[in-house]
């Protein structure tokens, strides 16, 4: 195996201009020392897809997507990592060269792709050729699929037998090991034998982006006999293909591949429960349709969604079942709901399922239904409220403990301000009584039942209005809206070479925080020295290797709310003094916190006990925090 240096990487995206990159494949407009366009991830009608030139770097303040010229043509042709590069290299007229590394995982993979994509053609030639196909044929004519929709979505028939795989696939002791590995056979514990894992069976290909076979799903069909001939119980109505080197149910999402080939950037993709209920939505060219792969779609599905659309609807059944599946599809929504990002849910009528309903009233009426899905936000409210009495204190109260710690799990941004206002107005509580409550244990998973419980927080006056209060203020100065470790983070990130001005004094106490931000401006500072000449996409890809994909795209992000605020600064703003006080701020927060330490630590022993020097420190200590609390109020 082998990969490309990441010197060649930083050297390459050096010689590259983003303007370029992006310009050739959509159309740019000069906009004061940046461009703009609508963006070409989500659908738009005013531009809010900027473009650095001095950064080098993309980002949309509708959708969020954001990165380096590497990171749009990967997202804007759907292009692999390794692709991407070669396609950049190729057009300044470079080859990229590879470092050599251990051939045997990568052989490997590619060996379990091979073996799938082998069973999925055996599959499809059994649902034609089989004698005993009749069954699987009679189902899908039932369920109205037509042979051109089976084909698209390359459904087959495992026949019955415990061996029919095997014996094809299974030719030397390689392949029937690649059969166990891929999932595809199982070993019996007694006799250690394989057998086939799928028997009489319709199966459902599942693919990866690249179209790439990666697993089955299969659809039981009547009874089958075990080795000894006697009848045994049909198993599980569906059977998904366990977790493999190349297959996790919980980061893949059935349909997608066959959704994007359809539509590059759909405006919104609809989640489903099943795989008939994608095969039968496209059959009648409702062609967005995804599915989870018999889990609970969590923060690994979204995240792989919306890479694709900025917006996902959520189709239930109207039961309880139903209820309670959108109750934790919605918890599991909380984290990736960042600004620009919609999600919906729409509700069935009882005992109907998209494949149902979308035969019975076609179409164009189920389309319709889209229309009047109900917004996360009006769920949320509704379900936290469900079976208890808003109208009392009591019932107040209760809303406001379940309902503070979810809307804690929203990521920063406008939306989570909204929301905690929003359930301020609803409860009558103050945005500080809400936040002491961040803390407590909720979940939407079971609705709550109505019992009254005691207040434990006083009720106050409603507070001032949203556009007041909670309001975005206007980026005039970064000190009303970052910490000081995250707007030292943003300055440097925006102006690297201030670390290196005789008036900065880059070094900082504390060993990490809770949220981690002083330990990434720690590690960015580290960086900056090590690599004085470092820019912002050179970091970009530093940061993804230390910190993952999600931690760089939150650092595109805070470029981004750099360069907003950037564009509205007064001629006066000066950044070298905003970056001095910021890390003398950290200074001054961490010597505050280990006074508040010592003085703790002192006040728990009697005064008697205490040393002369010791009262003396401690009469010192209460002065300075007596002080402290003045000049901060």
């Amino acid at each position: 195996m082998s990969r490309i240096p990441q010197h060649f990487i930083d050297d390459l995206l050096n010689r590259l201009d983003i303007v370029e990159v992006i310009d050739s494949r959509v159309k740019l407009r000069k906009t004061g020392k940046n461009y703009s366009a609508c963006c070409p991830f989500h659908k738009e009608k005013t531009p809010s897809f900027t473009v650095s030139p001095d950064k080098q770097f993309y980002y949309c303040f509708g959708c969020g997507a954001s990165g380096t010229a590497l990171g749009f043509l990967m997202e804007y042709e759907h292009l692999g990592f390794v692709e991407a590069v070669e396609s950049l290299a190729g057009s300044v007229g470079l080859s990229a060269p590879r470092e050599q590394l251990d051939a045997a995982p990568q052989k490997s993979r590619q060996n379990l792709y091979t073996i799938l994509h082998q069973a999925q053609l055996y599959y499809q030639r059994q649902l034609a050729e089989h004698p005993q196909r009749k069954e699987a044929v009679t189902y899908l004519k039932g369920r109205g699929l037509t042979g051109a929709v089976a084909k698209e979505f390359a459904l087959g028939y495992a026949p019955p037998g415990w061996d029919n795989l095997l014996v094809k696939l299974g030719l030397n002791e390689e392949d029937r090991q690649l059969l166990a590995d891929s999932g595809m056979a199982i070993v019996n514990e007694e006799t250690g034998r394989l057998y086939d894992r799928f028997r009489h069976r319709i199966m459902f290909p599942i693919l990866d982006l690249r179209g790439r076979t990666i697993g089955f799903g299969g659809r039981v069909l009547g009874t089958e006999k075990d080795t000894s001939g006697k009848q045994r119980g049909a198993g599980p109505k569906y059977l998904n293909s366990p977790e493999t080197p190349i297959f996790h149910k919980g980061q893949e999402l059935y349909g997608l591949y066959q959704a994007l080939q359809h539509k590059r950037r759909p405006d919104n993709l609809l989640v489903v429960e099943g795989y008939m209920d994608v095969i039968a939505l496209a059959q009648f060219g409702i062609r967005n349709a995804v599915a989870t792969l018999g889990t609970a779609c969590g923060e690994e599905h979204l995240k792989l969604a919306f890479r694709h659309t900025g917006t996902i609807v959520f189709c239930f059944d109207g039961d309880n079942a139903g209820r309670k599946a959108a109750r934790r599809a919605l918890e599991n929504a909380l984290p990736a709901m960042e600004d620009g990002r919609k999600i919906q849910f729409l509700f069935l009528p009882e005992g109907q399922d998209p494949d149902s309903l979308v035969r019975q009233i076609g179409p164009e009426r189920f389309m319709q239904q889209l229309d009047s899905a109900t917004p996360l936000e009006e769920f949320f409210f509704s379900a936290v409220s469900e079976g208890v009495d808003t109208r009392t204190l009591e019932g107040r109260a209760r809303v406001s403990k379940l309902a503070a710690p979810l809307l804690a799990r929203l990521p920063q941004g406008v939306f989570r301000e909204l929301m905690f206002a929003q359930l301020a107005q609803r409860t009558g509580l103050s945005l500080d009584v809400l936040l002491e409550l961040i803390h407590e244990p909720a979940t939407l998973s079971e609705p709550k039942p109505a019992a009254p419980e005691p207040m434990e927080a006083p009720v106050r006056q409603p507070p001032p209005p949203i556009s007041n209060r909670y309001a975005a203020p206007a980026p005039q100065s970064n000190r009303t809206k970052l910490s000081p470790a995250r707007l030292a983070l943003s300055l440097l990130l925006e102006h690297p070479e201030l670390l290196h001005h005789p008036e900065i004094n880059s070094e900082l106490p504390g060993e990490s925080d809770a949220n981690g931000e002083l330990t990434q401006l720690k590690t960015l500072i580290q960086l900056l020295r090590n690599r004085p000449n470092a820019n912002f996409h050179s970091i970009l890809g530093y940061w993804g290797g230390i910190y993952g994909m999600e931690a760089q795209k939150q650092l595109t992000g805070l470029m981004a709310h750099q360069l907003l605020a950037a564009a509205k600064r007064s001629p006066s703003y000066d950044c070298l003094q905003e970056l001095k006080d910021a890390l003398a701020r950290i200074r001054q927060d961490h010597e505050r916190l280990e006074r508040k330490k010592e003085l703790a630590a002192l006040a728990s022993i009697e005064y008697d006990h205490l040393s002369e020097p010791q009262q003396h420190r401690l009469r010192e200590l209460v002065i300075l925090n007596q002080q402290t609390k003045l000049t901060r109020h």
